[in-house]
């Protein structure tokens, strides 16, 4: 049966500790049941050149600081999967490695929707040496995977401002409900190439996406879309004025 893709908006990673997102994921979780494994493109794992992770027994990477020492202890130990790093190479031509692991855009999700940490998960590295354009046509090769029994995920946030963020919460600023409207109505129609060039999507979308890094691995998940293929949306709201939560689902 061919996988969904899915996209998480992961926000905080404080999230992992649990709450209404967690719960969110945790619903998906039982929805998806278990695929054969996971490639998951993170925010979080930018290098010059592509990577995909190999290794049998992944480290869990606390990639932040100044959290309570729960968070920084928290280990989520789900297997890799050489087989499925060697496929992803195969299409790809992603560099097969052991210098990285799970980072927190993908852990701290999945530790939610898989709790027994049991699927198989590699992560593919957001190469920065490509454009907009380039991350989408690469992201097209790994189409044949979803029928292989893989799901295809991206981690990151459709709106990603910190400088702007509320500490105390509020209402989400109008440039940030605009922008994530936009990206939403251009999944459901399948507007990939607004996508692409997001910069002209809404209005002032530079303050959404002031930088591009957790924004990037939508276009992964954009580009498994099949003609025809049904979009939804879970954890549909912006927190702090300026972080979106939203996640949406492929298939």
């Amino acid at each position: 049966m061919r996988q969904p893709a899915i996209f998480f908006g992961h926000g905080s990673p404080m999230n992992a500790l649990g709450g209404a997102y967690a719960d969110g994921w945790r619903v998906l979780g039982e929805q998806l049941g278990k695929p054969r494994g996971v490639v998951m493109v993170s925010a979080h794992w930018e290098t010059r050149g592509l990577g995909v992770t190999a290794m049998e027994r992944p480290e869990t990477i606390h990639d932040f600081g100044g959290f309570p020492a729960e968070l920084h202890a928290m280990q989520y130990p789900a297997p890799g999967s050489p087989e499925l790093a060697a496929r992803v190479s195969e299409l790809t031509g992603a560099i097969q490695t052991d210098q990285w692991g799970l980072d927190h855009g993908t852990w701290s999700v999945l530790a939610h929707v898989w709790p027994q940490a049991d699927v198989p998960v590699v992560q593919l590295s957001l190469d920065r040496s490509l454009d907009a354009k380039g991350h989408y046509e690469l992201a097209r090769k790994l189409h044949p995977l979803r029928d292989e029994g893989y799901l295809i995920a991206g981690s990151g946030d459709f709106v990603h401002n910190l400088r702007t963020w509320k500490r105390d919460g509020g209402t989400p600023y109008d440039w940030a409900v605009s922008f994530n409207d936009a990206v939403k109505q251009a999944l459901v129609t399948g507007d990939h190439a607004s996508l692409i060039d997001w910069v002209g999507l809404a209005e002032q979308a530079q303050l959404s996406v002031p930088t591009d890094e957790h924004f990037l691995p939508l276009l992964y998940v954009a580009a498994q879309q099949q003609p025809g293929e049904p979009v939804s949306f879970f954890n549909d709201v912006i927190e702090g004025g300026s972080i979106s939560m939203t996640g949406a689902r492929i298939g």
